[in-house]
């Protein structure tokens, strides 16, 4: 064969390749789909519910929910054959976790990822008694008494415990950390005036911020958020660049073929937009954030290098 008669070879077999890529997406599903996900009522558990009813009409085929507990998933659904018929439905912690304790996958390597699902921000609430009404005065009472204002969170890795070591370590101040054994204790301690202030989610803080027991000032989303309507945001309130949010997002395990990630997206993001399932989410609280695997992929890996120097510096987590 001449080098001519090779490299015409060559671009056939390519392009056999590509249609063959085209065609398993062009086919796919043939079967039921999997969802995995943490144990039934959990934080996971309510978006992956809504996005696999929605997936299960557009697909065509049954998108079924499978409960399994949250220290398995990401093993389970990394050593799954890449063929678009087990996903996974996760959140931060699935990023985050292996900055605190060693895992058996790699965030990034082990999955492709889909597209983010939603998000909902976390609140920076205070005690009314703490004499600031706004972020700009807590940094400036924090600076003035370095180490003697406090926060509650409920748990290392907890989405409170990242916001408040993020806080700390992009404000520059020195607010203690005291821990709680889950977020309900350490919302009641901030509310007895126990503790000062808490990163708080919207439902958690809602009621109280309503009744007068705790002052709300500022959310941790990077933009304003529908979920909390007219307050400011702590990047907007002298913290540049601070988000911190809980976030859900869509995973497939990694090799899958790009035309099936392909139409997943496509098919998860339509779900995402419709009017039903932005208010099925409203209703919980949180916000639909369709977008495409690159963006999602772009956001871990920043959100990583973040929250990993902010860990770094308060002293937390791996080496």
């Amino acid at each position: 064969m001449s080098k001519k008669q090779f490299s015409a070879f060559l671009v056939s077999f390519a392009l056999i390749g590509l249609g063959a890529g085209a065609a398993v997406g062009q086919d796919y599903p043939l079967r039921a789909i999997r969802v995995v996900t943490s144990p039934a009522g959990g934080g996971n558990d309510y978006p992956a519910r809504v996005v696999a009813r929605s997936l299960s009409g557009t697909l065509g085929q049954q998108v079924v929910v499978d409960n399994r507990p949250t220290a398995l998933l990401a093993d389970l659904v990394s050593k799954a054959a890449p063929d678009g018929y087990t996903l996974l439905v996760t959140g931060g912690a699935h990023w985050i976790g292996p900055l605190l304790e060693k895992v058996t996958y790699d965030p990034i390597g082990d999955f492709a990822a889909i597209t983010l699902l939603d998000r909902s921000p976390t609140i920076l609430v205070v005690h009314p008694s703490l004499p600031v009404k706004n972020v700009r005065q807590l940094i400036a009472l924090a600076k003035a008494k370095p180490g003697e204002l406090n926060y509650s969170v409920g748990g290392t890795g907890s989405s409170n415990f990242i916001a408040a070591v993020l806080f700390n370590h992009m404000a520059g101040v020195n607010i203690v950390r005291i821990p709680y054994k889950g977020t309900g204790p350490a919302m009641t301690a901030v509310m007895s005036g126990e503790v000062q202030a808490i990163f708080a989610t919207p439902s958690g803080a809602a009621p109280h911020v309503k009744s007068g027991r705790l002052r709300a000032l500022a959310t941790g989303s990077a933009r304003p958020s529908a979920i909390v309507p007219g307050l400011p945001t702590i990047a907007d309130s002298g913290v540049p660049g601070f988000a911190s949010e809980s976030l859900h997002a869509l995973f497939a395990p990694a090799k899958t073929p790009p035309a099936i990630i392909a139409r997943l997206n496509r098919e998860a993001v339509r779900a995402l937009q419709s009017a039903e399932v932005t208010a099925l989410f409203l209703q919980a609280g949180i916000e639909a954030a369709p977008g495409s695997p690159d963006e999602l992929t772009a956001m871990m890996k920043a959100e990583i290098a973040n929250v990993g120097r902010a860990l770094k510096a308060a002293g937390v987590g791996l080496p």
